[in-house]
């Protein structure tokens, strides 16, 4: 009895579990009945006919993270580079996915690793580093247009790594310390070169000032110049019309001749006091100049008389 009580409870079970299934919100189920594909339940309970109806496969509807292995790719300046990445996939058709691949999951690394090396291919060593947006977008393209009767939608596609071979990365190191002592260089040559011209402007600046300075000197001292030259002028003019004043006025005639002859005797007598010849007024030089012709023309008279005044004549000698 107990025989039977457990075998009706087993085949109750079974019944039970293949009439009843309930599909969770992030998964779809694909059903078949009889072998043939008999539709897609979406997320809730449902019902299955036993012995006809069966889950036949659970498909993951949320987006998937699948990593893609590290492989050697060749550059189009022909140097090896290990590259891996991260593709980001969804299932959007449950049959597709079921039907039309084996394993869409092997199936995109797979196609990924292909594309990856195809894109490589197409760029340069330096190029790899700089242009990993393009690549990730082309490599996204060609999966997701491959992909597309596979039931699934390629979201993006992230390289994780670029490494070259060890010399590669020695080379590359070396390449990058050339490069930072050129820099250094040509650093230390601009400033030298903005040192100089710094200071050559300082120097024109410099000699610009001081001659402006020289010429705001000489402008002042001709200014000062032509205005003592100006009051000199001034005085004097005043003082000669203050001196035509005085003269104009009674006895300033008198007053001006009385200056003048003061003024003769003085220089006169200096000029008496210095002088190593023997200087006299002009009417006296005349009279000593008069006897002396008058003495050399008796002197040639014969028998040497010369006049004298008075009448009396005196024999020469």
């Amino acid at each position: 009895m107990f025989l039977f009580a457990t075998i009706g409870a087993v085949v109750a079970a079974f019944f039970i579990t293949r009439t009843f299934i309930v599909v969770s919100e992030r998964e779809n189920v694909v059903k078949e009945r009889v072998g043939k594909f008999a539709g897609v339940l979406n997320p809730g309970f449902h019902f299955m006919v036993p012995l006809l109806d069966r889950a036949a496969y659970r498909h993951e509807m949320r987006e998937q993270a699948i990593d893609v292995p590290p492989q050697m790719c060749i550059t189009k300046d022909n140097i090896q580079v290990e590259v891996d990445g991260i593709v980001y996939l969804k299932v959007e058709d449950a049959k597709d996915a079921s039907y039309n691949i084996g394993d869409y999951r092997l199936a995109a690394i797979n196609l990924a690793q292909t594309t990856m090396r195809s894109e490589i291919g197409k760029l340069t060593l330096e190029e790899t580093f700089s242009e990993r947006e393009k690549m990730n977008e082309s490599i996204v393209r060609e999966i997701d247009k491959a992909s597309a009767p596979w039931g699934i939608k390629v979201m993006r596609y992230e390289i994780k790594g670029i490494t070259p071979s060890g010399r590669v990365i020695e080379t590359m190191e070396k390449q990058m310390e050339a490069e930072r002592a050129k820099r250094a260089s040509i650093t230390i040559s601009t400033g030298n070169k903005e040192a100089k011209i710094n200071i050559s402007e300082g120097e024109r600046i410099e000699a610009v000032n001081l001659s402006e300075g020289e010429k705001a000197k000489r402008i002042n001292e001709a200014n000062g110049r032509a205005a003592e030259i100006r009051l000199l002028a001034e005085a004097n003019a005043k003082g000669i019309a203050l001196v035509g004043e005085a003269i104009k006025s009674p006895g300033g005639d008198q007053a001006v001749k009385m200056q003048l002859a003061e003024q003769y005797i003085n220089e006169l007598g200096r000029i008496l006091a210095n002088s190593d010849v023997s200087v006299m007024p002009t009417q006296v030089a005349q009279i000593a100049a008069m006897w002396q012709g008058i003495s050399t023309a008796g002197d040639a008279l014969p028998g040497g008389v010369v006049p004298v005044a008075g009448g009396t004549n005196r024999k020469g000698g």
